[in-house]
């Protein structure tokens, strides 16, 4: 039954899933089912800075987040090769960061997938953002930013001190990033 509650939420038209009550609704609806994480784990919560995490990227260098850049909003989107609404919306993704620059909101990608698989994907579907891996998991990137229950994709926004903003699960659709980025 849940399924079915999340495939209405989650598939077009679901306009309630694109509202921030929606979005957040359904981000209650989906911590009260969740597992309980491993004990110990930070776990983000709005309004507070997020856990640092520090992932390798494709060529094995370490990135903290939000160390890395510190002083600037960032948008953490988590997605794996084998999600079809993450490849979905990557060239969205690409745009905004793109129109972002180096100034702007600063666009991350975080892999829940095999760094070969990402590589090869990459190949096919380059984008203009850094991309870190991790393994998916009770304990990895996108539970610590608050995606206890690792749907994909997941979107988290930032503010420049690294506190946590805003969360999306699913995919963003033309334009939808800049309007949500601004709300």
């Amino acid at each position: 039954m849940a399924g079915v509650g999340l495939s209405i939420w989650l598939n077009p038209p679901a306009p309630l899933i694109r509202t921030e009550i929606g979005q957040r609704a359904l981000q209650d609806v989906l911590a009260a089912t969740a597992p309980t994480p491993p004990d110990g784990l930070a776990i983000a919560r709005r309004g507070e800075p997020i856990p640092t995490l520090e992932l390798p990227g494709l060529d094995g260098a370490l990135m903290p987040l939000p160390q890395a850049h510190a002083g600037r909003p960032q948008l953490i989107n988590l997605w794996a090769s084998w999600c079809g609404p993450c490849i979905e919306e990557m060239p969205e993704l690409d745009r905004f960061a793109g129109k972002q620059g180096a100034d702007g909101v600063q666009v991350v990608g975080i892999a829940l997938d095999d760094a070969d698989a990402v590589r090869a994907f990459l190949e096919r579907v380059p984008v203009r953002y850094p991309i870190l891996i991790d393994a998916a998991g009770p304990a990895d990137a996108g539970v610590q930013l608050g995606n206890v229950k690792g749907v994909l994709p997941y979107t988290v926004l930032l503010d420049a001190q690294g506190r946590l903003l805003k969360q999306k699960i699913g995919p963003f659709r033309d334009g939808e990033i800049d309007a949500w980025v601004e709300r």
